[in-house]
């Protein structure tokens, strides 16, 4: 079981919101009860460093026209450097 790091009482203002106190996530996902209660756990909106199937199986047909000479002539960027 986990220990409790803060604990304070907070009053919903007129627009109807809670604000929490040193919170450390951006988000988080709501869970409200019929006795009252409200519980909060931190969301990440996207996993970090992890990468869809789609994508993945797009960079591997890339790199096996790669592989087989199908690329197109490099492109010109220096007219972007400084």
């Amino acid at each position: 079981m986990q220990s409790v790091v803060r604990e304070y009482d907070s009053k919903i203002d007129t627009k109807r919101r809670v604000t929490l106190r040193g919170k450390v996530f951006d988000y988080y996902h709501v869970s409200e009860y019929t006795d009252g209660r409200i519980l909060l756990e931190p969301r990440e909106l996207v996993a970090p460093f992890q990468v869809s199937a789609n994508t993945l199986a797009m960079m591997d047909a890339s790199m096996e026209s790669l592989k087989n000479g199908q690329a197109s002539e490099p492109i010109d960027l220096s007219d972007f450097e400084e």
